[in-house]
Parts: structure tokens; C-alpha cells; sequence
């Protein structure tokens, strides 16, 4: 459907909502990162990943998990991301609209092929200023995870592992 523009946007952010369904874009401290669509193996990883922790948090009543495309607005002026996969507590599903608006509570991002720098740097900062607790980095090429949580304030990192990860939150391996 299209829209009509009765004014022009304003705010980045206006730009940013502007953007036709489904485009793979995100607002990151006011500017806009647009990329192409996953490759195979990217999709494959978020897929067995998504299903393992839906299947764990429908069956435990924990709260919902998203999967990409879908916006999450950490704040209402200039940034809001599209995970791979999200999750959001139960007790914190009033962020959850058509969209989230405000911080979930764990992130997944698995690599492509030319992120790598976005994912591990701007991405990992951005989430750790707005306090999400938990960050999952695949790198689909080596099966490496890095898993990033919230202590005091600050994003520590649990040692490397190949193929599978475990998440301190959900007190409970993952495998991909």
C-alpha cells in the first residue's frame, strides 16, 4: 500500500518509519545501514536457533521471541535495529506492540559476509548502552559463538565455543 505524504518527515526517524515494509534497514545513532538479504547458511543458523529457543520459552511460559524483520525501537528519536532473532520476558511484554518499543532482553545476530565490523562493534555498543541483557554473535562460517551479558553495567563475554552456545539467562545450551 502506498502512503501518502502530506508533509515531509522531520526527523530521521520519520525517514526511517517512512521505509517501505519488509526493507532490511536500521536506525543506528541517526543514520540508516541498509543491507541485502541473508544468504542460505545465515537463515539456516537463525532458523535452528529460533526454533530451539521458541520451543524453550513457549514450553516454560518465558515470554516471546521475535525473528527478523521486525522492528525494535530502543528509543523513539534515532535508533531502532532488526535483530535476527529477539526475546522479551514476560514481565516486560508491554514493550511489545506491532513492533517493540523499548529494550528487549536478548538480542541474536548471526554474521554476513561484510557486517562483521557492525555486528561486533556498533551493534555490541549500541545494545550495551541501552542495557540489553543478553547478546548472541554467530559467525556462520567458522560455527563460532560469542555471547555478550550485562554485568554491572558493561557487556562481558563467555568463552568462545563452536556449534552450540550457552545462554546465562535461559540457563540452557543452544545448538546451531
Amino acid at each position: 500500500m502506498n502512503k501518502v505524504v502530506e508533509r515531509p518527515p522531520r526527523t530521521i526517524m520519520e525517514v526511517y518509519k517512512m521505509l517501505p515494509e519488509g526493507t532490511l534497514a536500521e536506525l543506528i545513532n541517526g543514520n540508516i545501514f541498509m543491507s541485502p538479504s541473508p544468504v542460505r547458511k545465515h537463515q539456516r543458523i537463525i532458523g535452528k536457533l529460533f526454533s530451539q529457543l521458541y520451543e524453550h520459552v513457549e514450553k516454560n511460559h518465558l515470554g516471546e521471541v521475535y525473528v527478523a524483520p521486525f522492528d525494535v525501537y530502543l528509543d523513539e528519536e534515532a535508533n531502532s535495529v532488526q535483530p535476527d532473532i529477539v526475546f522479551v520476558k514476560v514481565e516486560n511484554l508491554s514493550i511489545v506492540s506491532d513492533h517493540i518499543h523499548g529494550v528487549p532482553d536478548l538480542v541474536v545476530e548471526v554474521l554476513s559476509e561484510g557486517n562483521q565490523n557492525y555486528d561486533l562493534k556498533i551493534k555490541k555498543n549500541l545494545y550495551e548502552q541501552f542495557q540489553i541483557k543478553e547478546y548472541w554473535i554467530i559467525h556462520p562460517e567458522t560455527g563460532k559463538a560469542n555471547v555478550f551479558f550485562l554485568n554491572d553495567g558493561r557487556f562481558e563475554q563467555l568463552p568462545t565455543t563452536i556449534g552450540s552456545l550457552t545462554s546465562p539467562m535461559l540457563s540452557r545450551v543452544f545448538t546451531f
